[in-house]
């Protein structure tokens, strides 16, 4: 300090192990600096900052260890007029006797993610799901033990999500939101009582039951899944028991109606819309027989069915994800391994296996770019992956304590992004997912 007409700088042979990022501030005439034989493994980022006149920097001999918190340095490698003697890495092995001056910054991979706790709901929950509406994200969660539909908002001044209403039933396994016309509707799947459909009235501002749904076709319902076909809206409820229909469902304007009762008997746990090839599919998992690809037909607006998914008994749901163009599926089993297979363009093929024993969830999720897969379990940590590109199939990236999930959904709002995980035993948790710079 207090040096601003010092030009030449050498601290050479010094053992210096650690230097400030502070150091060099204010010698602004520096014109040479050498720290060369020293034992330095990193330098601060822009530990050179504001000396605009150096020309020369030596920092051989040192046994640098290439790793993020040296990426700056790389970069500022490729950007400074000044000339600086050729030094090497020391470590990791990957990079040992590399010319850090030949480095690229893009050989640096400092962006990692997690997700942390963020908020905890002191309640058990099956299905959980995401809605826009009236200009705002919204979330609802089905509460089987209260029989309630839970809906949630987003408290901008808190910086939490709150409970702003609820559709009270019995045995709740599944509410479901749909907006037509900006018109917000929920049909609320029971176990007992009955499966009704719900209009959200904004001038009463409550929730207002129009419609039954047939109870001798939809006796235990287990999933329902929306979509919209050409400009008909549609869902499609799995029913579970011995004498139920798995059916789809079609709204005329006024209300919902049966369109097509795929197949009975079968009990049906799971049920996924996709386009494969730009054609509209669905895939129906039951617990009696493999997981079975039904086609949408525009001559007859019906699905038709078209061929199941071999060696895949006893999965309990399917669920889609697409890489680029290809597309691929999560199913999960609750024992024996669950899997994860792409479309080979005839027919579903192997990719990669997970252990699974008590897994009733294997849920893929799109996070800004950052594709994983969650597969939950009853008897340990639920597993959370990550999509190497590289490799081309999931790898390990974090454990999370939860208790018997049964669905995950990703939840953006506020420029946060946020995973709800429903829990069937304890408490339904949010977690905040969370970038971190290594390099920072």
């Amino acid at each position: 300090m207090g040096l601003p007409h010092l030009e030449y700088l050498f601290i050479e042979n010094n053992s210096i192990k650690s230097i400030s990022r502070n150091t060099f501030r204010g010698l602004k005439s520096l014109i040479h600096l050498s720290l060369a034989n020293n034992n330095l493994q990193s330098l601060p980022k822009d530990i050179f900052k504001g000396l605009d006149s150096l020309t020369n920097v030596d920092l051989r001999g040192n046994a640098f260890n290439c790793d993020c918190k040296l990426k700056w340095l790389v970069e500022w490698l490729g950007s400074t007029n000044a000339t600086v003697e050729d030094i090497y890495c020391e470590s990791p092995p990957e990079y040992k006797k590399r010319k850090i001056n030949s480095l690229s910054p893009k050989e640096f991979d400092c962006i990692i993610t997690e997700f942390e706790v963020y908020q905890s709901l002191p309640y058990q929950s099956l299905s959980v799901d995401t809605f826009s509406y009236m200009n705002d994200e919204h979330v609802v969660i089905a509460q089987p033990f209260t029989g309630k539909c839970i809906f949630l908002e987003w408290d901008h001044v808190e910086v939490m999500f709150r409970n702003y209403d609820n559709i009270t039933g019995t045995s709740t396994v599944v509410c479901k939101p749909i907006v037509i016309e900006s018109q917000l509707y929920v049909i609320v799947a029971q176990l007992f009582g009955g499966s009704h459909i719900y209009k959200r009235d904004i001038f009463a501002n409550k929730f207002i039951k129009i419609q039954d749904i047939e109870i001798l076709k939809i006796r235990k319902p287990n999933d329902i899944e929306t979509f919209r076909i050409a400009e008909d809206w549609y869902f499609v409820v799995a029913d579970s028991s011995k004498a139920g229909f798995t059916t789809v469902y079609k709204w005329n304007g006024n209300g919902f109606y049966s369109h097509q009762s795929l197949h009975a008997w079968y009990r049906d746990t799971d049920v996924e819309y996709l386009e494969i090839s730009g054609k509209p599919h669905l895939i129906l998992s039951s617990s009696s027989q493999r997981p079975v690809i039904y086609q949408w037909n525009k001559g007859t607006n019906e699905f038709v069915k078209r061929f199941d998914i071999q060696d895949m008994e006893d999965a309990y749901a399917v669920k889609h994800f697409k890489v680029k163009e290809d597309v691929y599926i999560c199913l999960t089993r609750f024992i024996g391994d669950s899997k994860v297979m792409k479309w080979g363009g005839s027919a579903f093929l192997d990719l990669q296996r997970m252990p699974s024993r008590g897994s009733m969830v294997f849920q893929p999720l799109q996070i800004s770019n950052y594709q994983y897969a969650i597969l939950g379990s009853d008897y340990s940590f639920t597993q959370v992956y990550y999509w190497d590109a590289e490799k081309a199939k999931f790898v390990k990236f974090q454990e999370l304590n939860i208790q018997a999930p049964r669905s995950f959904i990703h939840v953006s709002i506020d420029k946060r992004d946020f995973l709800f995980a429903s829990s069937f035993k304890g408490t339904t948790l949010i977690y905040k997912h969370v970038i971190v710079d290594l390099s920072a």
